[in-house]
């Protein structure tokens, strides 16, 4: 460890279910960077933890300051990235194999290093778990694949794809509308489903060569026609009615369900036994994943559509309301640079954990409920689309 231990500001979530500008103090280990953050993704699993006292945020970027004695793969000024996965052991049968994602002793955003996140001032991280972000790719850019971007590619790159196959896409939103770009550019057909015809053009100008709207009725069916798919990916908020899909899933197709649902996925039965489809649970990239979805962003100008905000409490809770709202297109991406943080109050640890809780909201996505929100006005809606 460094002699000296570093301060730096870390934006919590609270009992009060509001964001908090917190004191985090580390040291430094041998391994580990200390990393000025410049941007952030907002995931929707973010807004699950706003209400936990914890440092929020997991798609970081920024610049190394500072390293441990023993760190070799980084130096300093370099930008670099970072994701859902913090440390994992490097010596069982999954890291050993390459699914160091899999470790069991692995550390992740909601279960390990709770005193810091990408929503930060600075952060100290594992440099196995940071990745170089490539000259040609903007920062801004490169945030929202540390998560989203990560798990789509990892998805169908962990489990394979062929160009000939037909990928579909539920869901058009922070995961959907990278996964069109990243199928298309995989060479397969892309087919989209959205509960609305708001995104039609969207999705055909990311990649998508069939667009659909789910139907909203229960018992209705998609239009009669529709190829079979190979793969599924379901980037929606809620999970859809997998009744409807029945008929247009190859035997043997595979579902990957990409989002955090609340409840247990319950999938017919029978239609899973005498179709061999595959429910498969896929976590985010492996690090190799990281390094080869970068290269592939740059070598096919993929990008996330993003809204910036401020990197202050003010901007985080606006990006949180947005993204609860589905009004954000299509990723938040909060930016350090230009933001005043002067009139912010900063917490020390045992004075935030002392905050008091209060009222909490329910939210509803799609019908459902579903976590909790800081407003008071009542009930934000979202939708697949």
């Amino acid at each position: 460890m460094t002699a000296e231990p570093i301060n730096f500001v870390t934006y919590c979530g609270s009992k009060a279910n509001q964001v908090v500008p917190v004191k985090t103090t580390r040291s430094i280990g041998a391994r580990e960077c200390l990393v000025e953050v410049t941007h952030s993704g907002y995931c929707a699993t973010d807004t699950y933890f706003t209400g936990v006292p914890m440092g929020l945020g997991h798609e970081g970027v920024g610049v190394v300051r500072q390293l441990g004695p023993a760190v070799t793969q980084h130096k300093v000024g370099d930008r670099v990235g970072w994701g859902f996965v913090h440390e994992a052991c490097f010596n069982c049968k999954q890291c050993l194999s390459g699914g160091e994602i899999y470790c069991l002793k692995r550390k992740m955003y909601g279960y390990g290093n709770l005193d810091q996140g990408s929503l930060a001032t600075h952060a100290v991280w594992d440099e196995n778990f940071l990745f170089p972000i490539p000259d040609a790719m903007t920062s801004a850019d490169a945030a929202p694949l540390m998560c989203a971007g990560a798990s789509v590619f990892g998805s169908l790159q962990q489990r394979g794809y062929k160009s000939s196959d037909r990928c579909g896409i539920v869901g058009i939103g922070g995961l959907g509308h990278l996964a069109i770009q990243f199928a298309h550019k995989m060479g397969m057909e892309v087919v989209t489903f959205s509960t609305t015809e708001a995104k039609r053009e969207e999705a055909l100008a990311f990649g998508a060569d069939e667009f659909y709207v789910l139907p909203r009725t229960a018992g209705a069916k998609l239009p009669e026609g529709i190829r079979r798919l190979d793969h599924l990916l379901v980037c929606s908020t809620a999970q859809p009615d997998w009744h409807v899909f029945l008929n247009v899933l190859e035997p043997r197709a595979t579902i990957y369900p990409l989002t955090a649902f609340e409840k247990d996925v319950t999938y017919p039965h029978l239609d899973l036994i005498f179709s061999g489809v595959t429910i498969q649970g896929t976590m985010i990239a492996t690090k190799q994943g990281y390094v080869d979805m970068l290269r592939f962003c740059i070598q096919h100008k993929i990008k996330p559509v993003n809204q910036e905000y401020p990197m202050t409490v003010e901007g985080i809770e606006k990006c949180n309301h947005d993204l609860k709202a589905g009004t954000i297109r299509y990723r938040g991406v909060l930016v350090a640079e230009g933001a005043d943080r002067s009139g912010e109050t900063v917490l020390d640890p045992e004075t935030a954990k002392a905050e008091p809780e209060v009222t909490k909201v329910t939210v509803v996505v799609d019908g459902e409920k579903n976590g909790v929100t800081n407003g008071s006005s009542g009930h934000d809606v979202m939708e697949i689309a």
